[in-house]
């Protein structure tokens, strides 16, 4: 028979009991979300891995070798990714974001034939024409795309500089090559405008001045900008003088000033 005293121990071991247990699956839940290294493990679940904030320069290998295989949607967003190394193993990638990241024109893409949707946002392409050169033949079935916060996306988000044409002039430009996108940066493709892009794509390419033809052009100025101060320091003098109280000036002629 049990007494008051023994019920309210009882029921005092029982709370302490769950509650031990309780702790010991949140520190075993921890537990399997740090790896040896003491960093958080990735979080996977249905085909989507996502490897967010971690500050990576590059894709670790631990992630290529348990997820490559098994991965459809790859998130790499808010590391300091450098170089896409390592997504030729993904060979069944539908969606990669890769979003606030530190890549650059140097950039390469493996063949990835089932990559419908890819973010770059936030990174530090310049260069359009190159980038999309390589989109089209690495990436041919894209049908999202979104290339905001770079140089290469000429809007204000990028320049303050550029505006509504300079943003429509990329848009027709890469919908010329891209023909496939739906959806391109936060707008959705319309048929109106695919057409335009047929028309006048090809002459919406974006012209990059080479660092030797910036070099040529400052040397240039440089030597005109000498070549002036000479002239106006040994050249002819166009003033004629007139002095009336000179003696000397009888023994000069005009064509000696």
């Amino acid at each position: 028979m049990y007494t008051v005293k023994s019920c309210i121990s009882l029921v005092l071991y029982t709370n302490m009991a769950d509650q031990q247990e309780n702790n010991l699956i949140t520190r075993t839940d921890n537990y399997n979300d740090i790896d040896r290294n003491g960093n958080s493990k990735p979080t996977f679940a249905d085909g989507q891995l996502s490897f967010i904030g971690r500050d990576a320069t590059s894709i670790p290998q631990e992630l290529i070798q348990d997820y490559c295989k098994i991965t459809k949607r790859l998130d790499l967003s808010y590391n300091i990714l450098e170089s896409t190394a390592g997504l030729e193993h993904f060979k069944f990638l539908r969606e990669l974001i890769l979003d606030n990241n530190e890549l650059g024109d140097d950039i390469t893409f493996p063949n990835l034939r089932e990559l419908h949707t890819l973010t770059l946002n936030k990174n530090r392409l310049t260069d359009l024409n190159s980038l999309i050169d390589k989109l089209a033949s690495k990436c041919p079935n894209l049908t999202y795309l979104s290339l905001l916060g770079n140089q290469a996306c000429p809007n204000q988000l990028s320049s303050c500089d550029k505006d509504d044409e300079d943003y429509q002039r990329y848009r027709y430009y890469v919908l010329y090559k891209l023909p496939k996108l739906k959806f391109l940066d936060s707008t959705p493709v319309g048929a109106s405008e695919v057409a335009e892009a047929k028309r006048v794509g090809p002459f919406m390419v974006v012209v990059r001045p080479k660092d030797s033809d910036s070099e040529v052009c400052f040397l240039a100025t440089f030597v005109f900008y000498l070549v002036s101060l000479l002239a106006g320091t040994f050249g002819k003098s166009k003033y004629m003088y007139y002095g009336r109280h000179s003696e000397g000036n009888r023994f000069i002629r005009n064509k000696d000033l």
